[in-house]
């Protein structure tokens, strides 16, 4: 990697330097400092959005094909950089190095995506009772902000620039302090594919320097955060000031039901793979299992055996398949909820320390728990980490029951080899998404999202551009 330098970028330009003191980043395998980063205030962001204000009126009126092929030359740019990105990633929050560039292909597809729903931005005509005709019509939102979290530092903000910019609205990133440099890159992607100037810009820095001044801002009309429910919470209330529309990704606590009749050692290999991906740290994770009785052992046999075939390691190691959590607090939270639920009577099958060979950094083991109680606060609390928390089930409708007992809605998961149980299961867990024999729920060209607690709005697919757009009617008479 040649330039380590985050920057931030305002109305087409990139900087360095702000008039506040820069931030320092952290090598979570280490915990030595990466790099330091410029911090943006009110003064940046105030600046930003006169930027964003200028290139509202021009944005918006570049036809949809044309701003289909700025995204295509942006997917294009993200790409080449693809080595980079991933380098980056993987040092700013602990990422194996071997599985960072798959981020960095689907945030590629995230723009292909939307460049196509771009060039079909049309409406609708209907004939007039009256006379004449209603047209209806999709104009820009205006002005959009964005927040996103560290876990996945490149497609959850891709996930939000890309409709964005198809739908004709400039937007401004505030991305994690923990990720500058991954940030940089994907800024450098969008000027280098064309983004105009005030189109897209990233202020680096903490949410308390910036958020404010966004959030007191009647341009910008639109907020799509990426976090958890607490911070959720707090914009839906700033956001309700100024009447801003709001799409938000918010916390989960995904259940998985193993039914009997399914493949139980394939899931229990399916599942560890995802549950520790990322050491955990992904919104959807399969959090809670709830397995039938009579298949339990076989399930947790498998499970643990996949759990201590992972190498802890660092992540610029290849043969690293699984590196730290990325914030101490976050492995401290983990260590808490084991500790609880071996107290209140679970099982500990493996992990559940931190490794002997590992000094520094902020590594825990992978830990599978079993027969977990329902009280144990791990049943409740998303763990946003390496920690697999197993409970056996006899009646189905209980098992459904339980997994719906949270107040998050994000995803939901199941295993069964009966077609009329696959169809029940889709239909009764309340959850945003549902996989049935499968993890993978997250594609560019379908609705990504949660209900409840989780969150609101969709990003992905055809339903994530309508919360970039207003719909216009227009009753036509002539005379």
């Amino acid at each position: 990697m040649t330039d380590t330098q985050p920057k931030i970028l305002i109305g087409g330009e990139f900087r360095t330097e702000t008039d506040h003191d820069p931030i320092d980043v952290r090598n979570p395998c280490n915990g030595e400092v990466l790099w330091s980063q410029p911090a943006c205030g009110p003064k940046q962001v105030t600046e930003a959005l006169g930027h964003a204000r200028a290139a509202l009126k021009s944005w918006s009126a570049v036809h949809g094909w044309e701003r289909g092929f700025i995204l295509r030359a942006i997917a294009r740019e993200l790409a080449a950089r693809t080595d980079a990105i991933a380098e980056a990633l993987s040092l700013e929050i602990g990422r194996p190095i071997s599985q960072s560039a798959g981020e960095v292909g689907a945030a590629v597809e995230q723009f292909e995506w939307y460049a196509g729903e771009a060039e079909r931005l049309f409406g609708d005509t209907i004939p007039s009772r009256q006379g004449g005709r209603l047209m209806i019509e999709a104009e820009p939102v205006g002005i959009c902000a964005a927040f996103t979290a560290w876990n996945f530092p490149v497609n959850l903000p891709v996930r939000k620039i890309a409709p964005a910019l198809a739908a004709g609205c400039p937007i401004i990133v505030r991305p994690s302090e923990q990720v500058p440099l991954t940030s940089t890159l994907i800024a450098e992607a969008c000027v280098a594919g064309g983004a105009p100037a005030g189109v897209v810009q990233f202020l680096l820095g903490y949410a308390e320097s910036i958020s404010p001044t966004i959030m007191d801002a009647d341009e910008v009309r639109k907020i799509s955060l990426t976090g958890s429910t607490r911070v959720g919470k707090i914009v839906m209330a700033q956001a309700a000031d100024t009447v801003k529309r709001c799409s938000m990704e918010l916390g989960g606590h995904s259940p998985v039901i193993i039914c009997a009749d399914s493949d139980v050692e394939a899931a229990a290999v399916q599942c560890a793979g995802f549950k520790f991906r990322n050491a955990g740290q992904v919104c959807i994770a399969p959090n809670r299992f709830y397995v039938e009785d009579s298949v339990a052992d076989r399930f947790v046999d498998t499970f643990v055996a996949e759990a201590k075939a992972l190498v802890l390691g660092d992540s610029m190691d290849l043969q690293t398949t699984m590196g730290p959590l990325t914030l101490d607090s976050g492995r401290e939270k983990v260590e808490r909820l084991i500790k609880d639920a071996v107290g209140k009577g679970a099982c500990l099958k493996t992990g559940g320390r931190r490794p002997d060979n590992r000094n520094v950094g902020y590594f825990l083991e992978p830990t599978v728990l079993m027969d977990v109680p329902d009280h144990a606060d791990i049943m409740h609390e998303e763990p946003f980490g390496p920690v697999a928390p197993i409970a056996r089930f006899k009646d189905f409708d209980e098992a459904v029951a339980r997994a719906n007992s949270t107040p998050y809605g994000l995803a939901a998961y199941s295993f069964t080899g009966s077609h009329k149980k696959a169809e029940r299961l889709s239909r009764e867990l309340h959850a945003g998404m549902v996989g049935v024999n499968t993890l993978m729920v997250a594609h560019a060209e379908a609705p990504f999202g949660g209900v409840d607690y989780s969150g609101m709005g969709r990003e992905g697919g055809r339903e994530a551009i309508k919360d970039y757009q207003n719909t216009k009617l227009t009753h036509m008479m002539w005379r």
